[in-house]
């Protein structure tokens, strides 16, 4: 079979995906809120501290973070799959760089607080439509701490049928296990359930499963409105105008 007929055969399994779909898996960072940049998350620490934090303070807190000996620990495999290990590879970083034990626990402690990561304008209302039309919703996210809190003061949590989240399982993506372990806890197949997310190696894997997948821009802003092409799919999938 050439690969004409390999893409088309593929094409064709799509369609007949797309004809009704029961479920949407959500990522979180970058897809449903916004993880503002890093010169961003040194300029709050050092506030929270009471410490200047202008931007040149900040940018160069950042610079001595990014040259540190160790910085290729925080891109490691399998960081976010234990919460225990990301502190230890966050702190040891700090150590490499030189920080004072309370720049690196406030620096820590903004890295680990879902307020510093708002929601899209657009995201309670695309959650609140796919409920309406009765699909089920998980959140499936690469991170290293509890984000249901951050649902439930956006009025969101109802609206959620599964988290799951890498702390929790030990399993990151791409790992073809992490999809497999979300999509049992919602109780759908993956043909039927639609991937949503903004990195293609990571998210992007849930084909591997079956799942078809919606890769968006990442979400740099909260006033990117994007989150319509969702609502977008799943109402022509199952025949809603």
């Amino acid at each position: 079979m050439c690969w004409r007929d390999t893409l088309g055969a593929r094409v064709r399994q799509y369609e007949l995906v797309a004809t009704k779909l029961c479920g949407v898996i959500f990522d979180w960072r970058g897809t449903l809120v916004v993880t503002p940049p890093e010169v961003e998350w040194c300029r709050e620490a050092l506030s929270r501290l009471g410490r200047r934090s202008d931007h040149d303070s900040a940018a160069e807190l950042l610079s001595r973070i990014e040259r540190a000996p160790g910085i290729g620990r925080l891109s490691a495999s399998g960081i976010d799959a234990s919460s225990a290990g990301h502190r230890l590879a966050y702190f040891s970083v700090f150590r490499d760089a030189g920080l004072d034990q309370d720049l690196a626990a406030s620096l820590y402690a903004v890295e680990s607080d879902f307020r510093f990561n708002p929601f899209a304008a657009d995201a309670a209302q695309t959650l609140v439509e796919i409920n309406e039309m009765g699909l089920r919703i998980a959140i499936l996210s690469d991170i290293h701490f509890d984000i249901r809190p951050a649902f439930a003061e956006a009025g969101l949590i109802d609206l959620v049928d599964s988290f799951v989240l890498s702390f929790e399982v030990g399993l990151m993506k791409p790992d073809q296990a992490f999809f497999d372990a979300c999509l049992r806890d919602i109780g759908l197949a993956a043909v039927e359930t639609l991937m949503v997310g903004d990195r293609a190696a990571y998210d992007g894997a849930a084909v591997a499963v079956g799942c078809p997948v919606l890769l968006l821009p990442p979400l740099s802003r909260v006033d990117d409105r994007r989150l319509s092409l969702v609502t977008g799919i799943v109402r022509g999938s199952n025949g809603v105008r």
